[in-house]
């Protein structure tokens, strides 16, 4: 099988159900962001091969096959009349736990830090950072068509998670956060 289909050499490009695109049209750019988080979060996760870090590895793997799903979900346009969205709405809810879970692990949090530390942890903030933009490019497509609400859900919900992952994988690697320097307090609660 050849990788090469040369189908794209126009600028155009197939979605779920076979309709073409623009490969600037929002949807493919929604989609298109959300492979880079994926590939955002591989990359976190080639970086946690200790034994400390195995929760998190395993997580992250979870986490990209979520997000092959988001992906999926957001190139099927409402021309697929036979598609089946994949994300699964109790997904977002198996999310928050995580996110309670990983938050203990940081230090409290009282101001704005800087998005570096551990290779790990700075890995994890820079996937955070990704799927910040690919629920705005979701968000974005949501405003012109029709997008499954749980995939946007689980965006959102899945940013939250990886900054507290990227915290979490800082300190257990005993690496301290720098605070942003004009940073006002915040976090009250320290949360």
């Amino acid at each position: 099988m050849r990788l090469y289909t040369r189908g794209g050499d126009g600028g155009t490009t197939a979605l779920i159900g076979g309709e073409r695109r623009h490969k600037g049209d929002r949807r493919v750019e929604a989609y298109g962001a959300v492979d880079e988080a994926c590939a955002a979060l591989g990359l976190a996760a080639s970086l946690m091969q200790d034994e400390q870090m195995s929760d998190m590895r395993r997580l992250a793997v979870w986490l990209q096959q979520r997000l092959w799903d988001v992906g999926a979900d957001l190139a099927a346009p409402p021309s697929a009349k036979d598609y089946v969205p994949k994300v699964d709405p109790s997904w977002v809810d198996d999310l928050e736990p995580l996110i309670d879970k990983y938050q203990e692990e940081g230090p409290p949090l009282t101001q704005f830090v800087l998005r570096q530390g551990s290779p790990a942890g700075a890995a994890l903030h820079l996937a955070c950072t990704v799927v910040r933009r690919a629920e705005r490019e979701a968000w974005r497509l949501a405003a012109q068509e029709p997008v499954p609400e749980a995939a946007l859900r689980f965006l959102n919900r899945l940013s939250d998670l990886l900054f507290v992952m990227a915290r979490a994988a800082n300190a257990r690697a005993g690496v301290d956060e720098i605070a942003y320097e004009h940073s006002p307090v915040v976090f009250r609660d320290g949360k």
